[in-house]
């Protein structure tokens, strides 16, 4: 009998069952982890989409309220859904879904710059569609009513690699030495009250120095909303147009509004170095987390 006639041995038959026992088994549980992964990916660009998104704070546009490294959720659902709710603007429509509320002054949100409707900002909203705003000396006006400005105590915020206390060319030095002997920066913090009682702090470094200080009578058009950093001396805003010498956002749409910036879940400074684990627990803004807008 030849090798090629051999009938196969039990034993070569259970070996081709067992394998592909263990085949079928694998395939399954690929298939398993494939559909665990898709559907995590598909709650995570829901919830992306429709409740919460992250951002992180890149600039010191926004002190005192927001620092550098500080990481943030922003809440998609209070004014409705634009294109810009979604990743990449995706689907294409005009308008928001509901219509109807939108921001309040002195909500801090988050927007697509009108430059390119790519680029995040974030933002305290201070003009609503049809007011009147204008800088005077570096008091805000809003329908021809000067704002409330309290000084307050300096704001001091450490220098680190992340942060280096730089702002503005004509703005006067703020980089001082801390009690400890390493450099802080000490800004001017004033305390403004709109109307209704909404109180937040501003940095005026040095009121009536740069132009932004003094302006013409900004009119909102209708669906827009006049915005402007809590630095004020140191925000590409609304106060400037978004094509031009300074460029900034000038009035944003209000489609282009992601959300309101809700809590704040991380923060963390510029001392850490990324090849250094040791170096990341000390990094931590602890006291930073779990802030509320």
């Amino acid at each position: 009998m030849t090798e090629e006639s051999r009938p196969p041995l039990a034993g070569d038959a259970a070996a081709r069952e067992a394998h592909l026992a263990r085949s079928s088994r694998l395939a399954e549980q690929v298939k398993e982890g494939a559909k665990t992964i898709l559907g995590a990916l598909l709650i995570a660009l829901v919830l992306r989409s429709f409740i919460f998104e992250p951002f992180n704070i890149p600039s010191g546009s926004m002190l005192p309220r927001l620092l550098v490294g500080d990481y943030l959720f922003v809440a998609k659902w209070p004014y409705g859904y634009s294109r810009y709710s979604f990743p990449l603007g995706l689907p294409p429509f005009e308008g928001r879904i509901p219509a109807g509320h939108g921001p309040e002054r002195g909500d801090v949100v988050v927007f697509k710059g009108p430059r390119d409707n790519r680029t995040d900002f974030i933002k305290r909203v201070i003009g609503l569609p049809g007011d009147q705003i204008q800088m005077r000396g570096g008091q805000l006006f809003i329908n021809g009513e000067g704002v409330p400005k309290r000084r307050v105590e300096d704001f001091v915020v450490p220098v680190d690699r992340d942060f280096d206390c730089q702002g503005f060319p004509r703005l006067p030095a703020h980089r001082v030495p801390g009690p400890d002997g390493a450099p802080v920066c000490r800004f001017p913090q004033y305390e403004e009250t709109l109307r209704g009682g909404r109180t937040f702090r501003v940095l005026d470094q040095a009121p009536g120095v740069i132009m932004a200080d003094d302006t013409e009578v900004f009119l909102v058009p209708d669906g827009h909303y006049f915005v402007m950093g809590d630095n004020r001396d140191d925000s590409a805003d609304s106060r400037f147009p978004p094509f031009g010498p300074q460029p900034g956002v000038g009035f944003v749409p209000a489609q282009n509004i992601v959300g309101r910036a809700t809590f704040m879940f991380f923060s963390i400074d510029g001392t850490a170095v990324w090849w250094k684990p040791w170096t990341w627990p000390g990094a931590i803004r602890v006291s930073r987390i779990g802030g509320r807008f």
